[in-house]
């Protein structure tokens, strides 16, 4: 697919438009870019740390104005799967952060300690050790493993910090179990992005920082795939057998490209002025 013939655009956030609160080059320019252009987007995190609202409030402060409806979270992503799975008011084990036992409760379920039908693991940046041992033996137990998103990694303005991923595989040493994975290579986040946009994939592009995960959840999709060389790792990315369409350096080389491939805010239309009559 050429880039003239894209109708819409995902993008990843940590990595991609900032790195822990501090923008990255040309992201704030390339989503005011598309709103001129009336390209519709929307962004998919695997992050469950914030809410949606919460990320709305923390692009707002970067200078990128996003409405919580085109915000994709692995945390409400992982509460409407369990919907699917569990029954109205299941008590789940939750190894993570205030954004995902909120999706949790506002889905329906009970977060606790004891029994569990589902142990839930999103990233936590304050574990505890009793946690991981009440979760590996409600594993051992028989309690669903689901996971949030398999990152290893999450950059941040000072380096690179261990993910939700990094959490998951502990707990599947201790157990031997292998976690439900809900957020990207899964394409679920794409899937319900490009439903809430009611765009099809084949016109729409994902743009991501990592192979294993955007490239490989976009191919999953059908979606025209953007590598931007802006997160973790950018040494040796493409060695891992899932390839990208494109890659860029950053945003505003992406900007650039789409400018050359014809893509242009819409003029505004200049008001009538009346005849006069002579």
């Amino acid at each position: 697919m050429q880039l003239s013939r894209l109708r819409a655009l995902l993008f990843d956030m940590d990595g991609v438009l900032y790195r822990g609160r501090a923008p990255l080059p040309g992201a704030a320019a390339l989503l005011a870019f598309l709103d001129g252009a009336g390209i519709p987007y929307a962004l998919v995190t695997n992050n469950s740390t914030r809410t949606p609202r919460q990320y709305t409030r923390l692009l707002a402060r970067m200078g990128m104005r996003v409405p919580a409806a085109r915000i994709v979270t692995s945390a409400t992503s992982t509460a409407a799967y369990l919907r699917g799975v569990l029954p109205p008011g299941a008590r789940v084990l939750v190894v993570g952060e205030a954004a995902l036992r909120r999706a949790l409760v506002d889905a329906g379920f009970v977060p606790t300690w004891e029994r569990p039908a589902a142990v839930v693991v999103g990233l936590d940046r304050r574990i505890a050790y009793r946690t991981l041992a009440l979760a590996t033996q409600a594993l051992l137990d028989g309690a669903r493993f689901v996971l949030t998103n398999p990152d290893l990694l999450l950059p941040t303005e000072s380096g690179v910090i261990p993910g939700a991923g990094s959490l998951a595989a502990a707990l599947q040493a201790a157990t031997g179990r292998r976690p439900t994975v809900i957020g990207k290579p899964n394409p679920r986040l794409l899937r319900e992005a490009l439903a809430r946009l009611g765009v099809a994939p084949t016109a729409t592009a994902i743009v991501g920082d990592q192979v294993a995960t955007d490239v490989a959840a976009g191919r999953a999709a059908g979606l025209y795939t953007i590598l931007v060389r802006t997160g973790v790792r950018a040494g040796g990315r493409l060695a891992r057998g899932v390839r990208p369409h494109l890659v860029v350096r950053d945003l505003r080389e992406l900007r650039h490209r789409l400018v050359a491939a014809g893509l242009r805010p819409r003029a505004a239309h200049a008001p009538r002025v009346p005849r006069r009559r002579v």
